[in-house]
């Protein structure tokens, strides 16, 4: 088990975070949050659009050992959650289109699943399945994060509008009951 020290605040800026050496794109963790039940998963309020809830996760930096350390830290600062990491989720690519696509229309990128693109992955997201999560009141991001257990269908539904199909893959490989 990674340890990870509950810090009172946030870490901020890129300039410590790590890219793909392959792909360039940036290595990002996270955890899907499981109720007792496994019924429910717990999602936190995007900073940039607060009518959308996305999984927490942020992106993994150079001092940390590994990735499930940068999901711990990165659930922590986010949802103010601690519990046991039951799954490695593995890595699952954002393929969205750039937002400078026309820069990327000459190139030609394989994804993980063989399916060839015309752009380098966005983000590669190495998330984690974690259970008993213990919620706290204080955590570095309560006063700009809410926080919302969510049924399996009111899950997707919330990643599907907020056009994050990578998280919803997330998702899909937990073992939350989907009703």
């Amino acid at each position: 088990m990674s340890e990870f020290v509950k810090a009172n605040t946030a870490r901020v800026g890129r300039e410590n975070q790590l890219y793909s050496s392959v792909t360039g794109a940036r290595l990002v963790a996270g955890c899907v949050i499981l109720d007792e039940t496994r019924e429910r998963v717990l999602m936190v309020q995007s900073t940039a659009h607060k009518k959308r809830w996305v999984l927490p996760k942020g992106g993994i930096e150079n001092d940390e050992p590994d990735f499930e350390s940068a999901a711990r830290r990165e659930t922590w600062e986010e949802a103010g959650a601690t519990g046991d990491i039951v799954k490695e989720l593995g890595a699952i690519e954002d393929m969205r289109p750039p937002k400078d696509l026309d820069r990327h229309t000459e190139m030609s990128f394989k994804s993980l699943d063989d399916t060839v693109y015309k752009w380098p992955p966005r983000s590669e997201f190495h998330f984690f399945e974690m259970v008993n999560a213990k919620l706290e009141t204080d955590y570095p991001e309560v006063k700009t994060r809410n926080r919302q257990w969510f049924s399996y269908q009111e899950a997707k539904e919330n990643l599907v509008h907020s056009k994050r199909p990578e998280l919803l893959e997330a998702l899909n490989r937990s073992s939350i009951i989907k009703r």
